[in-house]
């Protein structure tokens, strides 16, 4: 009998310790989910001013509303990934499509053969662009021009100012410049996309965008003549 009662006292505390163990993992889950939607309450909101810039030398030119949505990044999502992408077409192409709600994805920068960076979603929102859930949550996405079996359409012009992109994204969110943490299309999980393809150069790539990173000016500082740090306003749009 004694055996029994104190066999029953054991299982007694390990339910209760496994539904403390429990009711503490859901606490944590709901404290996840809490810091994710608390800035969605009255009042809380970021305040937004159409063509803001996250990235200066951009020029504003918004996506659809239904190909990205709306978030407070990265106080709710973690960002910790860019992903590079090939359009398969041109750079007003890669535009108009992410500009047509019925595309239906849209990345949140497009990249010319020219160098010329077009913005099209908020890095703090989440764009519809990588085909996996995760992903696009903790993602920026970049779109470049032309095609994945012309290595003649990734000009040194767009090398250029990708690296300088990918480079100011990794500094405001502190993503390490490696192949983990900047990847290609056809790397996230699920997708059925070969985008950038094999001939996007990430031995060439790679090293530029940590000569970008190194070539930044420290916090707080600015340089005569040279575009701002970090998100300003932009009233250029393109066509």
């Amino acid at each position: 009998m004694g055996g029994r009662k104190a066999q029953r006292g054991v299982a007694r505390r390990a339910v209760l310790i496994g539904g403390g163990a429990a009711l503490v993992g859901a606490g944590v889950v709901a404290q996840d989910e809490l810091r994710r939607l608390w800035w969605r309450l009255p009042g809380m909101e970021k305040k937004r001013v159409e063509g803001e810039l996250d990235h200066a030398g951009a020029v504003w030119t918004a996506a659809s509303r239904a190909n990205w949505r709306r978030a407070d990044r990265p106080d709710d999502y973690t960002i910790d990934r860019v992903v590079i992408h090939v359009v398969q077409g041109s750079y007003r192409t890669a535009l108009r499509v992410f500009k047509d709600p019925g595309h239906g994805a849209a990345a949140h920068y497009v990249v010319g053969k020219d160098g010329r960076v077009a913005q099209m979603i908020r890095e703090l929102d989440v764009a519809f662009h990588a085909g996996n859930r995760d992903v696009n949550e903790r993602s920026i996405g970049i779109e470049h021009e032309g095609f994945v079996d012309r290595p003649e359409d990734f000009t040194d012009a767009m090398y250029a100012s990708s690296a300088r992109l990918t480079a100011g994204i990794c500094a405001r969110y502190g993503i390490p410049v490696d192949r983990e943490h900047i990847i290609g299309h056809v790397e996230v999980p699920g997708t059925d996309h070969t985008d950038p393809g094999p001939h996007w150069d990430w031995d060439r790539y790679l090293p530029m965008v940590r000569q970008a990173l190194a070539a930044r000016p420290s916090p707080g500082t600015t340089t005569a003549g040279a575009a701002s740090d970090g998100v300003r306003r932009d009233g250029a749009n393109v066509a």
